[in-house]
């Protein structure tokens, strides 16, 4: 469900674009706008705190990958003030340098809050939904 003010639904929906724009073009600085500097991170089980070490894991994992095409449908935003909640949908194609691509289908299950008048993440939690091309 999509409640709260359309302006700040938009601004969110947007900050995922930036989140994809990011990954999709392995920036880091761009990738890392879109966290608050105390904001976790659940990737799959693996818990990270903080921006400057979400930004670090982060850096890490995409070490391995050649390319990645990353998607994203944020399927509900909910706007209460100056927080919210979220859940987005995935679809990513991750090429690593090595071995197979495979295509992972996932969802986030997001808060975020405005910090100096822009959107944040605070917390993601990630999991996978779906994937094949998985080797093994």
């Amino acid at each position: 469900m999509f409640t709260g003010p359309l302006e700040d639904r938009v601004a969110i929906a947007e900050l995922n674009g930036t989140y994809a724009d990011g990954v999709v073009r392995f920036d880091a600085d761009i990738w890392g706008s879109v966290w608050a500097d105390d904001a976790d991170w659940d990737l799959m089980g693996h818990k990270t705190k903080g921006k400057d070490a979400i930004v670090a894991f982060w850096n890490g994992a995409m070490g391995g990958l050649e390319a990645v095409s990353f998607h994203c449908v944020p399927c509900m935003i909910a706007v209460t003030g100056d927080t919210a909640k979220a859940r987005v949908q995935t679809q990513e194609i991750l090429k690593p340098k090595e071995g197979k691509a495979r295509h992972v289908g996932g969802l986030y299950e997001d808060t975020l809050a405005k910090v100096g008048g822009q959107w944040r993440f605070t917390s993601r939690t990630f999991k996978i939904i779906a994937e094949f091309g998985v080797e093994g």
